[in-house]
């Protein structure tokens, strides 16, 4: 066996089999390579793949993975359904008819690099969600929030003044090409490592005040919950509501997208897996490093690859079927507003002519 392949089948499988679907879904699919980023004597890809319709104005979704390297089973999950959805749109003529009325962002592994170490960070030693410059309007946890003190110590934001990092800046350029023109998009970064719970987050992590955003985040959370009242794994707030953060990238792509695009719906979600759970259930999870952040046991792994398919499908769904459910009109948004601030701000629910940035 050519060494090259050995080597990275081992580093990096999850790359091994983004290349392995994109080659059978060649057909279906729009491949671009934004960057490749250099390590251990090899070029690595990160890839961009587009599914769905090709017009310009088409609503879109988008599924990020691997922007810290150790939590692979981001980049896993959303594997996974892209090879379902590949073999789906072979027969599924309501699969078809969606695809043609949407547009599918995927890219999977931002951090190549990081994942191929099993580091949170890049190469250089940078936290890649804390490499945008953004900075906090409220006091941060010390170093969780990002510090600037040293690469050797987590949470790191890259040198002050310096321009981000390589993978954010492919990052930054493909979601500003496909998302920013576009009236309605959603996007959904997948983490694990937080809680014992999953939680969809939604900006600001800067701030703790409530954002532009929040009448839409508050309509989309409670379509989902209306469709699916069994599925309670989820809980919905903002990312301030646990931890505030500086450089944060989807608070630098939001403003970037409310600039370009001022009358548009963007929603940057984060879909956070409470890796504590599997720890408290599986103690072992503690003497392996990788183990803090992915399922170890296979049948555990199985659970999670399934977990998420119906909240991958409802967004499908729901960028599809904006319309239903986007405020639209002056009273909707001012009620769904209302609606919002009881659940996530009730010391602000109560004051009158609340102002969002």
């Amino acid at each position: 066996m050519n060494g090259r392949i050995y080597h990275i089948r081992n580093a990096l499988p999850e790359l091994v089999e983004l290349e392995a679907l994109i080659d059978e879904g060649r057909d279906s699919m729009r491949i671009s390579v934004p960057a490749h980023i250099s390590h251990q004597n090899e070029q690595l890809p990160i890839y961009a793949i587009e599914m769905g319709s090709r017009a310009a104005t088409a609503p879109t979704l988008a599924f990020i993975g691997g922007v810290h390297g150790i939590e692979r089973i981001g980049s896993q999950i959303i594997l996974a359904f892209m090879r379902s959805l590949l073999h789906r749109s072979q027969w599924d003529e309501q699969l078809q008819q969606q695809l043609a009325s949407i547009r599918l962002l995927f890219i999977p592994i931002v951090n190549p690099a990081g994942m191929w170490q099993n580091s949170r960070s890049n190469t250089n030693g940078v936290d890649l969600m804390r490499n945008a410059p953004v900075e906090a309007e409220h006091r941060t946890p010390f170093l969780v929030g990002g510090q600037r003190l040293s690469a050797r110590l987590p949470w790191y934001r890259g040198k002050k003044g310096h321009t981000m990092e390589t993978e954010n800046l492919a990052l930054t350029e493909v979601i500003a090409q496909t998302l920013f023109s576009q009236s309605l998009c959603i996007s959904l970064d997948c983490h694990s490592g937080f809680g014992y719970r999953d939680r969809i987050w939604f900006p600001y992590a800067r701030s703790l005040a409530p954002w532009p955003g929040l009448p839409d985040a508050y309509a989309m959370t409670r379509l989902f919950e209306h469709s699916y009242p069994n599925h309670n794994l989820y809980l919905f707030e903002p990312q301030a509501n646990s931890y505030t953060t500086s450089g944060d990238i989807w608070d630098y792509l939001y403003d970037g997208y409310r600039a370009a695009n001022p009358n548009g719906v963007y929603l940057p979600l984060t879909l956070e897996m409470g890796s504590w759970l599997w720890v408290k259930k599986n103690p072992r999870h503690l003497f392996n490093y990788r183990g803090l952040f992915n399922p170890i046991l296979p049948h555990r792994q199985q659970r999670i690859l399934r977990r998420h398919i119906t909240l991958f499908e409802f967004l499908m769904a729901a960028i599809a079927n904006g319309p239903a459910w986007v405020p639209a009109t002056a009273s909707e948004h001012q009620h769904s507003l209302q609606q919002a601030l009881e659940r996530w701000y009730p010391e602000r629910a109560k004051e009158t002519n609340v102002l969002i940035p």
